[in-house]
């Protein structure tokens, strides 16, 4: 029977393989260039932007208060983040309102009652009524006084909702004829958080 003939490694280095991944993992990384990390830090940066541009335009976006009429809770020029993705207007919400067709800056409102509700305000006792309910405003800076031009009570149709400033003697709200029943359709979204000064409310 003839012998199987042995092989044998080039250069009879039987661990050339293993030293040639030694010597791989020895070597020296190269030094990162100057332009090779000012172009990873462009990139980032531009992604960021990217993504905060994303998300404020179909998340989130910041509006300004203008005027004195959500006093005491926010305040002329106060800069808010107001969330446009999350459920319908509920009793209690602060609300950005469009004012787009008249080319006017958004309200900031409470809402009060919406679609189905009846409102009633007796302006003598200052009491603010939702379905019968007397409601608790602690959050309002003075008794509910100024009439307006509509007459109480009020039921709000489906799809709007009725909202008034928490400075209720100070606001251009829904008791006014030229604001009403506010359309669902034109709320921007809600308040997130309060930006400047920083803080929720």
């Amino acid at each position: 029977m003839r012998k199987r003939k042995q092989e044998v490694p080039v250069n009879g280095n039987e661990n050339a393989p293993e030293a040639d991944v030694i010597a791989e993992l020895a070597a020296p990384e190269e030094p990162a260039t100057w332009a090779g990390m000012l172009y990873d830090l462009f990139s980032s940066v531009v992604y960021a932007l990217l993504l905060v541009c994303i998300i404020f335009t179909f998340f989130f976006r910041l509006v300004s208060v203008d005027g004195e009429s959500m006093e005491n809770t926010l305040h002329d020029r106060d800069w808010l983040v107001i969330a446009s993705f999350l459920s319908a207007p509920e009793r209690g919400d602060i609300v950005i309102i469009s004012r787009e067709e008249s080319n006017e800056r958004p309200l900031v409102k409470r809402v009060i009652a919406v679609g189905g509700d009846e409102i009633d305000i007796d302006f003598v006792t200052h009491t603010v009524r939702v379905n019968g309910q007397v409601q608790n405003e602690p959050y309002i800076k003075e008794p509910t006084a100024r009439k307006g031009e509509l007459d109480f009570p009020l039921t709000v149709p489906e799809g709007h909702v009725f909202v008034m400033g928490d400075n209720r003697n100070e606001s251009l709200d829904s008791r006014f004829s030229a604001v009403g029943f506010v359309d669902t359709n034109k709320i921007l979204g809600k308040k997130a958080i309060r930006i400047f000064p920083f803080g929720d409310f």
